[in-house]
């Protein structure tokens, strides 16, 4: 089991969750619990590995890009 950091900020009725550990890793939850249970179920998804075979067989392009 690893361990991320995570934040959590007040917002009106919402509880925002992310963490800087994961980049996209971002939800939401009406309590702190909820925000807390959402991020790490988004946490598993962000780092569960694509299956590209799973995907719907559309025109798939691969190509390396410079940033």
């Amino acid at each position: 089991m690893k361990t991320y950091g995570a934040t959590f900020l007040k917002r009106g009725k919402w509880w925002v969750a992310w963490s800087e550990d994961v980049p996209g890793a971002l939800t939401q939850g009406r309590t702190l619990a909820e925000a807390r249970a959402n991020l790490r179920d988004a946490i598993r998804l962000m780092e569960a590995p694509v299956d590209l075979d799973d995907l719907p067989k559309t025109r798939i392009r691969r190509e390396k890009i410079r940033v």
